[in-house]
């Protein structure tokens, strides 16, 4: 319906909007399936509405619980009214006070947890404030060095501006000059070490920015002191971890190609919605309509690496907004930028404003190993990628389970998928086998136990404890006894231990049945003396308990109540 919809509103539209009509076809596959989408939640919560109104009519009630229906609503997003609307078409109302009681329960949790992590943010956010009022912009020297002498301007230990900090503390530090790269734009922030004359020593775990992200904001580096004491004031070296940040720079350039490339794959639409740039590893969200084919996700791969090998070379540049935007730069959605940005070009095919820091070199990401891609919200995909040492130890590792297969399979590791194939479809017809082979033991099975009824008044009884059956296959032989009798009125009962547990079955024939007997009744006594309980509907029960020693008294019981069941008029 959206489909003719779509059509014929391009159709009017598309004279005073061109777009319309040069992205038609992307425009009918994203309603197309976003209606699917729609039709699958409605469907999955039809059937478990269908499930809840059974339950309320068999319960003798005549509302549908407040707790299904906010079920309904919160976890398969089926709207209240369309429940309202199906349960009165059942004859039942919905319990709407007590949805809308745990409705209101969800809400205050929600604002209960976010008023305190607000509360904890806004004395942060004081804290910073205070630092900034009476500090300068660190100056940011990471995309040029890696280590740097600084000062320390502030530090900040249990939330509150501190003079200083000794061995052992977790304390947030300012410097005056930083290589250290503050998480912005998907990159995580810079490690490392921080080390004054006079022998402290700190760990750097983080970098971040202390009031969002604000190009000309102080930086915050998160930090452990290791040794000695550290006063504000204090000079010393700042070291970023090289190895770690060359990682980060692999990572963040793969990101771009890998962006120019699904675009140019999936269409213009297809663009960065978010990410997270690891050492090594990469998170690349991007907006789209369907789960991608692995022909799609074969070539995306193989693209980013042909731009890898081609070796394009990697520079910046700044320009005004307006300037960049001119010049084809992508800008990403949700991102801050001020009036003058930095483009990072990757040869002739990748151009974004961005602040991060990358390679000089395309050949220098090394190489792209594309692990997974996946749904994270409607029409929202999600691409998970491993780049340099990371991919390395990621084909290592695979190359090495490869070898292993191919030495279990006794077979080369080129041929290692077909050997499996055909190793994997003669185990599937031997289990085939197996199944067949077992069906006729249990029938056999069967047919002696049903040689063994004995003629009580009113009916025949087979009573019996038998082994090496699961409780699934118990029940099958039950059943199968009752046909094996032939016509009459008949009851099996038959017991096994299994897994140190007592289990029983009871079976019915057809007449019995049709008179309104059930089972369970059978039961009821046997399943008290193995230490249990059961149930069952209609012509066939079961039990266990956890006293298998008993299961003869339980099988005498339950012999008795049959011939009592038999000999009603």
């Amino acid at each position: 319906m959206l489909g003719e919809t779509t059509t014929s509103f391009i159709a009017n539209l598309g004279p005073v909007w061109p777009e319309l009509a040069t992205q038609a076809e992307l425009i009918a596959q994203v309603t197309t399936a976003e209606e699917e989408s729609f039709t699958r939640t409605l469907t999955q919560g039809t059937r478990l509405l269908d499930a809840a109104i059974s339950r309320t009519r068999s319960s003798g009630s005549a509302a549908l619980p407040g707790e299904t229906a906010f079920e309904l609503a919160d976890t398969y997003g089926f709207p209240l009214e369309l429940t309202v609307e199906a349960a009165h078409e059942a004859g039942l109302t919905v319990d709407e006070d007590r949805f809308a009681d745990l409705l209101d329960q969800q809400r205050k949790r929600s604002q209960s947890g976010g008023k305190a992590k607000t509360t904890q943010a806004l004395r942060q956010m004081d804290t910073y404030r205070e630092l900034a009022g009476h500090l300068p912009p660190t100056e940011f020297l990471g995309y040029e060095h890696l280590e740097a002498e600084a000062a320390v301007k502030g530090l900040v230990t249990g939330g509150t501006i501190a003079p200083a900090a000794s061995e052992g503390d977790e304390i947030e530090l300012v410097l005056d000059r930083s290589p250290f790269y503050a998480e912005a734009g998907g990159q995580v922030g810079d490690t490392g070490i921080f080390t004054t004359a006079d022998g402290a020593t700190v760990r750097i775990t983080d970098t971040r920015y202390g009031l969002g992200h604000a190009p000309d904001g102080f930086r915050i580096h998160t930090a452990h002191v290791l040794e000695g004491e550290l006063r504000t004031g204090d000079a010393g070296h700042a070291t970023v971890d090289a190895e770690r940040r060359s990682g980060l720079m692999r990572a963040h350039s793969a990101t771009h190609i890998l962006h120019a490339v699904v675009m140019a794959t999936l269409g213009d639409h297809a663009r960065q919605q978010g990410s997270l740039v690891e050492n090594d590893r990469l998170r690349f969200d991007f907006a789209h309509f369907t789960a991608l084919t692995p022909d799609q996700l074969t070539t995306i791969e193989a693209a980013v690496n042909r731009h890898i090998l081609s070796d394009p070379a990697v520079s910046a540049w700044h320009a005004s907004r307006a300037e960049a935007e001119a010049a084809g730069a992508i800008a990403l959605f949700g991102e801050k930028y001020g009036e003058t940005v930095r483009i990072v070009d990757i040869g002739d095919f990748s151009r974004e404003l961005c602040g991060g820091t990358h390679v000089a070199h395309g050949s220098q990401v090394a190489t792209f190993r594309l692990l997974s891609e996946s749904s994270i919200g409607s029409n929202m995909r999600r691409i998970e990628a491993l780049t340099g040492y990371g991919a390395l130890t990621h084909a290592d590792a695979e190359r090495l389970l490869l070898n292993e297969l191919a030495h279990l399979l006794s077979t080369p590791a080129a041929n290692t998928p077909e050997t499996l194939r055909k190793r994997l479809a003669a185990l599937a017809q031997a289990e085939d086998e197996l199944t067949r082979q077992r069906a006729l033991d249990l029938t056999r099975t069967a047919t002696a136990l049903a040689n063994e009824a004995r003629q009580v008044p009113g009916g025949r009884v087979i009573s019996k404890k038998i082994t090496g059956v699961t409780p699934a296959e118990l029940r099958t032989v039950v059943t199968e006894v009752i046909r094996a009798v032939g016509p009459g009125p008949v009851i099996a009962v038959l017991g096994t231990e299994h897994d140190g547990k007592a289990q029983l079955a009871a079976a019915l024939s057809p007449d019995l049945v049709e008179a309104d007997h059930t089972a369970a009744p059978i039961l009821t006594r046997a399943a008290k003396a193995v230490g249990g309980g059961g149930g069952g509907t209609g012509a066939l029960a079961s039990a266990g308990g956890r006293r298998p020693a008993h299961l003869d008294e339980a099988l005498d019981l339950a012999a008795q109540d049959a011939a009592v069941l038999l000999g009603k008029p």
